[in-house]
């Protein structure tokens, strides 16, 4: 009974601190739920920030209020307490390595603002809408309906392609682009006009900006014509590629346009001497074929 009558003001301590956070991430809460539904406008503080900077304020919060409490717990002082604390803390730090570098690359993707749930991103090889965003990892639906989940780690260290964002935060159509290579002996004003017609018979395809043409390469026996065309419906970007290819080869048929990147093949008799012809001589003659006629 002296012990817990001992103990009493340390109890009222714990109970006045539990106290003071939890009325403190109550209102913490409200002040985020205002600004996460723009009852309350901060410049330069976007709405998405506002629920995980609640968590990292309530992590932050309780592991404040956590360290506060401690000296108050009874055994504190013990050697017992204090070598589990050390046991534990050891073996969190060797075991937790690559789960920080993923909680800090989870922070770091939520205030740069890489992307959202919803958007249809591309990461390597990886390409689907993004369906969740956690502070350790990213899940990603691929166009098969498979869920890919990248740790947050790895998105730091790879180049994250948002196919969304210049619509909802720009206000800019995406810009679809699509190469074919024609021969030379095409004339590429002709090829304009039937890639240009390809692209507005398209779905989804905006007239205004109107699509264009650009020659991206003059190679050793093609030209690459790059056909570029507006969208602002990102979602149905694959049926939209689709069918602007359906769309090339039928222009391309109706022109006479033979969508074919041509080869050429050089016949030489194989007699003529590959020596620089400094060196054969002004009285040298190539040989001609050798033909020999059946007896």
């Amino acid at each position: 009974l002296t012990s817990i009558g001992n103990y009493l003001p340390n109890l009222v301590a714990i109970a006045i601190i539990v106290a003071i956070t939890y009325y403190l991430l109550k209102g913490v809460r409200a002040i985020f739920s205002a600004i996460e539904s723009e009852r309350l406008v901060i410049p330069g503080f976007y709405t998405d920030w506002a629920k995980p900077t609640y968590n990292l304020l309530q992590i932050l919060i309780i592991a404040l209020a956590a360290v506060v409490v401690f000296p108050y717990l009874p055994g504190f002082d013990s050697p017992a307490f204090r070598g589990i604390s050390v046991f534990l803390g050891i073996l969190f730090s060797l075991g937790s390595t690559s789960a920080i570098a993923n909680v800090v690359g989870g922070v770091i993707l939520i205030y740069t603002r890489s992307f959202q749930v919803g958007d249809l991103i591309q990461i390597g090889d990886v390409k689907g809408i993004v369906v969740q965003k956690t502070l350790l990892v990213t899940r990603i639906c691929a166009f098969n309906n498979q869920v890919i989940t990248v740790p947050n780690s790895s998105l730091l260290n790879n180049t994250v392609i948002n196919y969304a964002v210049a619509i909802r935060e720009m206000g800019q159509p995406l810009i679809v682009q699509t190469t074919i290579t024609l021969g030379y002996d095409v004339p590429w004003r002709d090829v304009y006009k039937v890639m240009i017609e390809a692209g507005r018979r398209t779905a989804n395809i905006l007239d205004d900006p109107p699509p264009f043409v650009l020659q991206t390469a003059l190679n050793d026996y093609h030209i690459a014509y790059e056909l570029n065309v507006y969208t602002r419906n990102w979602q149905e970007l694959r049926y939209t590629l689709s069918e602007l290819h359906q769309n090339l080869q039928d222009a391309c048929n109706e022109a006479g346009i033979e969508i074919m990147s041509p080869s050429y093949l050089a016949l030489r008799d194989g007699n003529t001497s590959t020596i620089p012809s400094t060196y054969l001589g002004d009285d040298y003659l190539p040989p001609g074929f050798r033909i020999r006629l059946p007896k």
